[in-house]
């Protein structure tokens, strides 16, 4: 597996790790004594979980297993997703910063800009490795 596929799958675990435990917290919030915190913890949980696992798990698994190059470097330009890894990454914490309220609002709408350039980031590189298939 490429060293990119196995940053991304490994983030998306942690990532699913994190949505866990804040499922966790929201439903132990009554016994926890949090009724206070739970409102802002939703979003942040929706946002781990669907762009922090779930976008970075299926990009991570694409990388690894779109069809190779038979000359040249077998995956192609790789900066392309490299720099999707950072910037949906920095878009879910910065994102994820704001639903929280730890942050200034308009930080939320940077993170989501980051998620839109992660995801054409990672189009760019992959669009010459889909052909079609035979």
């Amino acid at each position: 597996m490429p060293r990119l596929s196995v940053w991304m799958v490994r983030t998306a675990l942690l990532q699913l790790a994190l949505g866990f435990l804040l499922g966790a917290l929201m439903l132990a919030q009554r016994s926890l004594g949090l009724e206070a915190a739970v409102p802002r913890l939703r979003p942040v949980h929706a946002e781990v979980l669907l762009l922090g696992w779930t976008v970075q798990l299926a990009l991570g698994v694409a990388f690894w297993i779109l069809p190779r190059f038979r000359t040249g470097a077998e995956r192609g330009r790789e900066w392309p997703a490299w720099l999707a890894y950072v910037l949906l990454n920095l878009g879910v914490l910065a994102t994820a910063a704001a639903l929280a309220g730890a942050v200034p609002a308009g930080l939320a709408l940077a993170g989501r800009g980051a998620e839109a350039l992660a995801a054409a980031a990672f189009a760019l590189h992959a669009w010459p490795r889909i052909k079609p298939f035979g």
